[in-house]
């Protein structure tokens, strides 16, 4: 069993961070922006960015090279900062003592968590970082799901045959589309808030109770089905067979009534849960649209097709995947301040040393380099 080395071990050489070119077809994001980059490099932590790795984020080599940061390889540093989970190839690339950040679906079956054990490296999930008020700037995920809340109103928006805000005009009055988000969490409270912007009536609806104030704080009603499942870590708990069938029997009533429905419920390491019936969605007047966010999981809708825009009994029902990297340039500039933060908690004076006594930084680990 090896343990992973620190700069302590190594003379306190201090460590180079690296910034690869992420390989996904549809991941435009990078994770670390030329301004995150300078400011490393003023604080005297040397940045080696692989070629082309901002391209797809509009940010190309010569400003990080403005930033101080060297146009190289990446996969050699000490450090690597990632968006996505590493590939099979990916993983063969990593060396025994280096260390990687990013996300890394430490709860899917099929993560490459034992790889990484295996090759020596020690690893940081963003998306185990504990919601809690010190770790709040570290929040990879809150950050991220704000981008996808956002973009999934304009998405709802385009599909929509509606307006969505109320219109007088000579040839009379239009009413202000109706949007329910189910699932209020930072997705859930952007989408509506950006659906209040654009002049949607907005309603809220969550298994947590504890939530309806912060659905009120931005301008939207809140929707009591009577069903309260407040889990640990700010998530929901996963509802009994009995709560799951009374919810998805009043849900059904209520879904009927709106023009746009856009859902956002997870539970952590569990297929997402089914709100939004097939005879939800055939109740709805033709036109209306479903923007189903946990697509990746399996779908808050029974008609979702991950991946894919369909029309179903006349309602059009879209379930986009990676929807914050389709905004990669702010996406990218919010993600490296995640990043950068996890860096201030991890390197200490130049030495990268994490101190596993922190709740930050163990929560997080998801692998210490032992193979």
């Amino acid at each position: 069993m090896t343990e992973i080395q620190t700069n302590a071990d190594v003379g306190g050489q201090r460590p180079t961070i690296g910034v690869v070119r992420e390989s996904g077809a549809d991941e435009r994001r990078v994770a670390l922006v030329p301004k995150a980059a300078a400011s490393l490099v003023k604080s005297g932590l040397p940045v080696v960015v692989e070629s082309g790795a901002g391209v797809r984020a509009l940010l190309p080599d010569e400003l990080y090279v403005e930033a101080g940061a060297t146009i190289g390889d990446a996969w050699a540093a000490d450090v690597i900062l990632k968006v996505a989970p590493p590939t099979d190839e990916e993983v063969a690339r990593l060396r025994e003592g280096q260390t990687l950040i990013g996300f890394l679906a430490p709860r899917n079956a099929d993560n490459q968590i034992a790889a990484l054990k295996a090759k020596g490296v020690q690893a940081f999930a963003v998306e185990a970082i504990p919601r809690i008020s010190r770790a709040q700037v570290m929040d990879a995920l809150s950050s991220q799901a704000n981008v996808a809340g956002y973009k999934a109103v304009l998405l709802a928006a385009w599909e929509s045959t509606r307006f969505f805000p109320m219109l007088t005009t000579a040839a009379g009055t239009v009413k202000p589309a109706t949007v329910l988000v189910l699932g209020v969490g930072v997705a859930g409270l952007q989408a509506l808030a950006t659906a209040k912007r654009l002049g949607a009536r907005t309603t809220g609806y969550d298994v947590r109770p504890e939530v309806a104030d912060q659905v009120r704080s931005v301008g939207a009603q809140w929707l009591d089905l009577g069903i309260e499942a407040a889990g640990e870590g700010g998530y929901a708990r996963e509802l009994s067979e009995a709560e799951r069938a009374e919810q998805q029997k009043r849900l059904e009533e209520a879904i009927t009534g709106f023009d746009v429905v856009i859902t956002t419920a997870l539970v952590p390491g569990r297929p997402a849960p089914r709100l939004v019936t097939a005879a939800a969605v055939q109740g709805m007047k033709p036109g209306s649209v479903v923007v189903d966010l946990a697509g990746e999981t399996g779908g808050n809708c029974e008609l979702t097709e991950p991946g894919r825009t369909v029309i179903k009994h006349g309602v059009t029902i879209s379930a986009p995947l990676n929807l914050a990297a389709t905004m990669p340039e702010h996406a990218s500039e919010l993600y490296s301040k995640n990043l950068t933060s996890l860096l201030d908690l991890l390197i200490k004076d130049g030495v990268l040393a994490p101190d596993f006594d922190d709740e930050i930084v163990a929560a997080s680990c998801v692998t210490r380099g032992e193979n």
